[in-house]
C-alpha cells in the first residue's frame, strides 16, 4: 500500500555522494553554487579609464582676459575652423565647479571657472597651430619659459582635470570668529586649490569669504575662498 506521506524522493532524484560533498564556489555578484570542475563564466570588464594626458597632443595653458574666457573659446574654435587644424588642436577645455549658494532665501547651484583667466589646450604644437592660438581675439600669451610655451606635467593634467570638488553649502556652515588679515600667508585645506599656499588681499566678512593670492601656472592669481576653506600658515 502506497503512503501518501512518504517523502522519500525518487531514487533518480537523490544526488550521488560525489555531488553532496562538491565544494562550494561563491561569485561575486552572484550567489550561486557551482560544482568543482564545472567553467564559471567571469563578468566582462571594461577598459580602464584613459588619462587626459595619454590623450593625442599635449596640454597647454593660454592667458586670456578674465570674464572673457567662453568669447575666446569660440573665437578659436572659429579660426581653428578656418584655418583647416581641428586635426591637430584637439580640445579646449575651461576648467569650471559647481558652487551652491543662497540668494534671495534658496539654494543656487552655480558654475564657476577654476582658474578665472587660464584656458587648457590640447594640441600638436608647431609654428602653424602656434600662430593660430596665440594670435585669436582675447589671447593674452602662452604659460611657459621663454618664447616657447610649456606642456603640462602629467600630474598637473591629471590633477586640473580629474579634481573632484564638493558644492559648498553655506546654509549649514557656522560663522566663525573673525581671525583673520590682509597680508595673512594661508594654506587652502578644502576645494580645487587644496595644498596651494597664498596671502590674504582682501575679507569680506558679511559673506565670509577671502581673496587670496595664490601661485598658478608662475602668475599670482586672486582666489576667492571661504573662511573655512583656508588656514593660517
Amino acid at each position: 500500500m502506497t503512503d501518501f506521506f512518504d517523502e522519500t524522493p525518487p531514487e533518480e532524484d537523490i544526488p550521488s555522494r560525489e555531488e553532496v560533498e562538491a565544494p562550494i564556489q561563491v561569485i561575486p555578484g552572484k550567489l550561486e553554487y557551482v560544482k568543482d570542475g564545472d567553467e564559471v563564466p567571469l563578468e566582462p570588464q571594461g577598459p580602464p579609464e584613459q588619462s587626459p594626458f595619454d590623450l593625442p597632443g599635449d596640454w597647454y595653458v593660454i592667458h586670456s582676459y578674465s570674464g572673457y574666457e567662453k568669447k575666446v573659446k569660440s573665437n578659436l574654435e572659429s579660426r581653428m575652423s578656418s584655418m583647416q587644424v581641428e586635426d591637430r588642436i584637439h580640445q579646449i577645455f575651461i576648467p569650471m565647479e559647481d558652487v551652491t549658494e543662497i540668494k534671495n532665501g534658496k539654494r543656487v547651484v552655480s558654475q564657476k571657472k577654476v582658474f578665472p583667466g587660464y584656458i587648457l589646450v590640447r594640441a600638436d604644437l608647431d609654428d602653424l597651430t602656434w600662430d593660430v592660438v596665440r594670435h585669436t581675439p582675447g589671447v593674452t600669451g602662452f604659460v611657459g619659459m621663454g618664447s616657447k610655451p610649456t606642456p603640462l606635467s602629467r600630474k598637473e593634467v591629471e590633477s586640473i582635470l580629474n579634481f573632484s570638488v564638493e558644492p559648498m553649502d553655506l546654509q549649514r556652515k557656522s560663522r566663525p570668529t573673525l581671525e583673520y588679515q590682509v597680508g595673512d600667508p594661508v594654506t587652502v585645506k578644502d576645494g580645487a586649490f587644496e595644498g596651494l599656499t597664498g596671502m590674504i588681499s582682501e575679507i569680506n566678512e558679511d559673506h565670509l569669504k577671502l581673496k587670496v593670492l595664490v601661485n598658478i601656472f608662475g602668475r599670482e592669481t586672486p582666489v576667492e575662498l571661504e573662511f573655512a576653506q583656508v588656514a593660517k600658515v
